[in-house]
Parts: C-alpha cells; sequence; structure tokens
C-alpha cells in the first residue's frame, strides 16, 4: 500500500533529523540545495523569465522535484525579482535583461562596490539604521538617491518637531517619485512572494517539507559584501581593525533576528547561513580567527539557543578551518561543504556536525552518470558510515547547467546505496 502524503511528509522529516542528530536514519537523505536557477534550465526557460514569470518556474519547480522524489524541496531555486530590480534600479547586481545589462540567459551577478568608505565607520556604529536609510539605500539603487536628504531624527522628541521637518522633506517631487516606487517594488515583492508560497503550499500538501524558510549572514560578510567591499575590507584588517570588529559585532544581533523573521509563521526550524569570505585564500587562519569566526559562532549559537538548526554553507575551501566548527554544539547544526575535503571533515568533525555534499560541478556540469554515481557510492560509504550525512552538491547546491542525467544519477545512487542496515 502506498504511503500518504503526510506519512512520507513525516519519514522525510525524521530522516533528515536524524542525519542532522547524527544517527542513522533509515537512509541517507537527499535535499538538494538549489542555489541557482536549475529549474529554468529543467524546463526550458531563459534565465531572464524566470526572474519574472514565477507561476511558471513555480509549475516546473514542482514537476522537478516530483520526478526526483528529493527528501526536500527549496522552492524555485535563487530567482530574484527582474520586475523589482528595474523598478528600484538597484546597483547591488546585475540581472538578465535590457535594463539589467547582462544577456537574457546569463545568470545573474553580484557588483562588487564600496557603499560605505572606511572614514564613516563612526557614524554607522553610532547610528546604523539612520545610514543605511541616509546613505547606504541612495548608493544602492536609483529609486533611493532621494533619501540621502532626509533629516535626521535622532533626538526629535518633540513630536511637532518631528513632523514638521520630516513633513516638509516628504514634501519634495523627488522624494514622492522614491515612494512611488518603493510602493510598485513592494507589490511586485509580493508577487514573488506568494508565488513561492503557493509552491510551498503545495509541496508540503505532496508530502515534501522545504529545506529551509530563513537565512542570514555572517556579520563580517555584511560587511564586506554590502558597505565596504572586498578590498575595503581586507585593507580594513590593517588599517581600522578595532572599527571592523565593532561592526561585526554591532550586527550580531540583527543577524540573529533576521534568521528568525520567519520562524513563529511557518515553523520551518532551518535557518540557511551562505559564507562568502571566510574560506581558506581569503584570510589565514588568525585572522579567520580575530575577524570572521567569534561573530559567527555567535550568530550561529543564538539560534540553536532558540531551537533552530543552522544550516550553514561554508563557500569554498574550509579544510584549514574544520577545528573551530568543533566548537559548536553536538548534533544540532549542519556543515554544507563545497571545496572543503569532505572526507578530511568526516575524521575532524564527523562527529559533531551533519556534513551535506559535495558532488563537484564538474561531475554534474560535465561528467556522466557512471562516474557521478561512482562519487556518491564513495561519499555514502565513507562520509556516510554510521549517519550524520545528506547528499547534496558542492557549489550551490545544484548548479544552473548540470545535466538532468547527471543530477537523475546522484540521486538514484543516494536510493540505492544510502540504505543504512538495521
Amino acid at each position: 500500500m502506498s504511503k500518504s502524503p503526510e506519512e512520507l511528509y513525516k519519514e522525510r522529516e525524521k530522516r533528515f533529523n536524524d542525519a542532522v542528530e547524527l544517527k542513522e536514519p533509515d537512509r541517507v537523505p537527499i535535499a538538494p540545495l538549489i542555489g541557482g536557477l536549475f529549474p529554468a534550465r529543467y524546463g526550458g526557460m531563459t534565465i531572464e523569465e524566470a526572474m519574472w514569470n514565477y507561476d511558471k518556474l513555480a509549475e516546473i519547480a514542482k514537476r522537478m522535484y516530483l520526478d526526483y522524489q528529493w527528501d526536500m524541496h527549496q522552492g524555485t531555486g535563487a530567482n530574484f525579482p527582474k520586475p523589482l530590480f528595474d523598478t528600484l534600479g538597484v546597483r547591488l547586481w546585475k540581472w538578465p535583461g535590457d535594463v539589467g545589462g547582462l544577456p537574457p540567459d546569463v545568470p545573474y551577478q553580484f557588483v562588487e562596490g564600496e557603499r560605505m568608505t572606511a572614514e564613516e565607520y563612526p557614524e554607522f556604529l553610532e547610528n546604523p539604521a539612520e545610514f543605511v536609510v541616509r546613505k547606504f539605500l541612495p548608493r544602492a539603487a536609483k529609486a533611493f538617491e532621494a533619501f540621502a536628504v532626509l533629516p535626521s531624527v535622532t533626538g526629535c522628541v518633540c513630536g511637532y518637531n518631528l513632523l514638521l521637518r520630516v513633513s516638509i522633506s516628504w514634501a519634495s517631487p523627488e522624494l514622492a517619485k522614491a515612494f512611488e516606487a518603493v510602493v510598485k517594488a513592494g507589490q511586485q515583492a509580493m508577487d514573488w512572494l506568494n508565488a513561492q508560497i503557493k509552491l510551498t503550499m503545495e509541496m508540503t500538501a505532496l508530502g515534501f517539507p522545504r529545506l529551509w524558510s530563513d537565512m542570514t549572514q555572517a556579520p563580517f560578510d555584511v560587511v564586506s559584501e554590502f558597505l565596504r567591499g572586498l578590498k575595503g575590507t581586507m585593507l580594513d584588517m590593517y588599517r581600522h581593525p578595532e572599527e571592523l570588529k565593532k561592526a561585526c559585532e554591532l550586527l550580531v544581533p540583527e543577524m540573529v533576528d533576521y534568521g528568525t523573521a520567519t520562524y513563529t509563521m511557518t515553523g520551518n526550524p532551518r535557518v540557511f547561513i551562505p559564507l562568502h569570505r571566510g574560506a581558506a585564500g581569503f584570510m589565514s587562519n588568525e585572522q579567520f580567527e580575530e575577524f570572521y569566526w567569534p561573530t559567527l559562532k555567535k550568530v550561529i549559537l543564538a539560534l540553536v539557543d532558540k531551537g533552530l538548526v543552522p544550516k550553514v554553507f561554508y563557500e569554498g575551501d574550509y579544510t584549514p578551518r574544520l577545528e573551530y566548527l568543533r566548537e559548536l554544539p553536538k548534533g544540532k547544526t549542519i556543515a554544507h561543504l563545497d571545496a572543503t575535503d569532505i572526507f578530511k571533515a568526516k575524521e575532524v568533525i564527523g562527529d559533531r556536525v551533519c556534513l551535506k555534499g559535495n558532488v563537484p560541478p564538474s561531475l554534474l556540469c560535465a561528467g556522466t552518470p557512471a562516474k557521478v554515481e561512482e562519487y556518491c557510492r564513495k561519499l555514502i560509504e565513507v562520509v556516510g558510515e554510521g549517519g550524520g550525512f545528506i547528499m547534496d552538491g558542492a557549489v550551490g547546491g545544484i548548479p544552473t547547467d548540470a545535466k538532468p542525467e547527471n543530477v537523475k544519477a546522484m540521486t538514484e545512487a543516494t536510493f540505492k546505496y544510502g540504505v543504512y542496515r538495521k
């Protein structure tokens, strides 16, 4: 007799949770991260179309999940809403299409930049919210440029003074136009969100839990990516080390709150944390220990204390950092590994942290099904021994240009070799 969707949902949740808790489930779970736009390729959409035709992409993603029968789903993948980007004139990314400046079938690209100068550290540290509104947002998106002339509301405890000053500033045509763009962008954001919610509800009804609902970032990455830029932050480690560390500390509670934003509504305890600047090659172990790890560890531990499960994506090579991960509580976090030696990780942290990954993109995009099966079998036999392992791809999980037959081979290898003997 076939199992009901409710039974399948509970079975998949238990299988995944057992692996997180370093137990042997009935089978190695397979719950790929969709860090790119593989569903678009799977359904024959261009990347540009996938970034605005949310309903069509959701239908394709639903079919994809039913075809592969993974243990969890992750919505439509990383399809940022192109209409919102166009409306706001976002400068943080380039995206496919005429306004975005890239060909229609090229994945979006992050634009590196310095949007806070080193001299502005004191201003940011004194009043980060006001700095974001009056400095960062105008630099990040064209629609917010008028926010630069907003008056400071700090200290305006007199209601008349506050209302008068703010109301006068809002009377400017430039600011009125900015608010019109914000309202329009908000409506476009809801169109995107509603498509995600609808897909999640449908997948839940079919017996598929969602891999994660909330995400957050390492405080150092926020400073490095969105404020100071990579070059600026790396120089700050030598020229402004104390200001950099203070900024990271300031962001800890914000990142914890960000990681718990929808938990009370969704009940999904898994929080995705992609790490971008902490891998070997960006900094030494000594710098990692001084600038990166302390605040990241605080965010992870705070989430665990709230009963959540941080799903940390250690992008790049974290092999030299593995000993630090032993400081995390046993059986409470997931380490999704990219270029890290996952077999070494099994030796060093396999008794502390659930390991996830790391089928290389070279295999998924350019390999053969036989080679994929061979690598997955090795992962299961070595990394999966005794439990505490979840099958996934390496860079971004399933790459945008992965061959469907290779993804199928990874899936079938998990079903074939991943069963634990009881």
